[in-house]
């Protein structure tokens, strides 16, 4: 069975737009644009020291960007095809420095004709509205920052991993390209590993540790869960029996239910699952999240975080059982707050939103156990395409591996020409269908377009 915790495609912009709406015939002044927490804080942009690959010129430095200051790359090729590649890196933590990240295919990218850029962004921590705003403009400014070597380029395509998946989602949105300060029109999108459902995310974060928690024994009436982090340790050994080396071992009692629990909640029964929710780096990720408010790290001002409705349930019959149904009874229940993420008067949103709302191509990879930005997050996306007529342009592709952004070089090349030929010719290239659970629950699901086989997965059928 799934859990639909948000499975209809935005329900709160009908609300939002009626809200809007009354807003607009009021006499009362516009309010006082909000700070948060985040707007204090301070970066220190680092000069990148990278070495330019031969045959190609290389451009590092800073540039003005949402926030202040922040720091590029770019490098062209000396056979350019006139083509830019922007390319966004994911979380980089919570730290003051703020560094580049070069793509997984620059060699590749180089070797065929195309430039890339990349940028640090001008903050740190999950700040998407940066993360577009500052690629955005530091695309535009290619011309000047290659000191007028290189003309405007007469395509731009994006692709980023992670928080830069989402990024890359969010780039070519109609609401991105009504909204955004710095305006580029992409050909075309590769979000890989990418949080393609904000909402969603943090939803996911907030439930597996509350649900643990209570499972645990250590659960609170209360939201935010006060002192999670002090209660960790005890939390992990309720569940587990193992938790010291690179793969965790559930206790077959509440650490089953909760790896069950988990399977419902992040895409339903698929091959990979159980050795992405043992693996260590990213179960310790998730459970770092534990306590956490609802504004992302001061990010936002209140809570997007919210679970009433949410019925959790780790078996699989047609109703709860009387387990599960005081096991709900007993979690906290919070609702999130309708303005957390409102649109804004001078730009993009805090948190800028993936809609599904896009006129380009999209293409997309996700390994089926990432446990961290779950395969969800592929199913959300090709509803809210679907529900905004973009079902067409979006193809999405199941890895077998376990770990977040696993991929193989020759998974990211195949992908990327893929995506290439498609918008140069229009002809669409194959995908995985990622809603029918009897598909995705296959032993061979993903084996389409897997390239390599990982550690701990099974081998994908010799092809004839």
């Amino acid at each position: 069975m799934t859990v639909a915790l948000r499975l209809s495609v935005r329900p709160a912009l009908a609300v939002l737009a009626a809200s809007l709406l009354l807003a607009s015939c009021s006499t009362t002044p516009a309010p006082v644009a909000e700070t948060r927490p985040h707007d204090a804080r301070t970066f220190t942009p680092v000069v990148p020291t990278t070495t330019p690959v031969p045959g190609a010129s290389l451009y590092q430095g800073t540039y003005a960007g949402l926030k202040g200051q922040a720091s590029y790359q770019i490098e062209v090729p000396d056979n350019w095809n006139g083509t830019l590649v922007m390319y966004a890196h994911g979380y980089a933590g919570t730290g003051q420095e703020l560094k580049v990240a070069p793509p997984a295919l620059r060699t590749y990218l180089l070797s065929q004709g195309y430039a890339w850029a990349a940028s640090s962004y001008s903050a740190n921590y999950y700040d998407v509205q940066a993360g577009v705003e500052d690629t955005n403009a530091l695309a535009l400014a290619f011309p000047t920052l290659t000191g007028g070597k290189h003309a405007k380029p007469g395509k731009y395509l994006i692709m980023g991993v992670s928080m830069g998946g989402h990024i890359a989602g969010a780039a070519v949105e109609k609401e991105t390209l009504a909204t955004a300060r710095s305006k580029v029109n992409y050909a075309a999108a590769l979000p890989l590993c990418g949080v393609m459902d904000e909402e969603y995310e943090f939803q996911w974060l907030g439930d597996y540790t509350m649900a643990a928690a209570q499972l645990a024994g250590q659960g609170t009436r209360t939201y935010p869960q006060a002192d999670y982090q002090d209660r960790l340790a005890a939390i992990k050994a309720a569940l587990f029996t193992e938790t010291e080396g690179s793969h965790w071992t559930e206790n077959p009692t509440q650490g089953a239910k909760l790896r069950d629990l988990a399977r419902n909640l992040t895409g339903g029964d698929r091959p990979v699952f159980e050795l992405g929710f043992r693996l260590a780096g990213t179960q310790s990720a998730v459970f770092s999240t534990g306590g956490a408010d609802g504004t992302i790290n001061g990010i936002l001002n209140k809570s997007l975080y919210g679970n009433v409705g949410v019925t959790y349930r780790w078996t699989t019959g047609p109703t709860p059982t009387a387990e599960e149904l005081a096991f709900n009874a007993a979690l906290p229940r919070v609702f999130a707050s309708m303005k957390a993420n409102q649109a804004r008067p001078d730009g993009l949103r805090w948190l800028p939103r993936v809609n599904g709302e896009f006129s380009v191509p999209v293409l997309t990879l996700h390994t089926l156990g990432d446990f961290y930005v779950p395969f969800a997050h592929q199913q959300k996306y090709r509803l809210a395409a679907q529900a905004n007529g973009n079902g067409d342009r979006l193809v999405q592709r199941a890895i077998r591996a376990a770990g977040h952004c696993e991929f193989t070089a020759p998974e990211l090349v195949e992908a990327f020409n893929d995506l290439v030929i498609w918008e140069k010719t229009g002809v669409k290239p194959t995908g995985d269908d990622v809603l029918t659970a009897a598909t995705v629950a296959a032993p061979t699901y993903g084996c389409r377009f897997t390239r390599g086989v990982r550690a701990g997965v099974e081998a994908c059928p010799a092809q004839p």
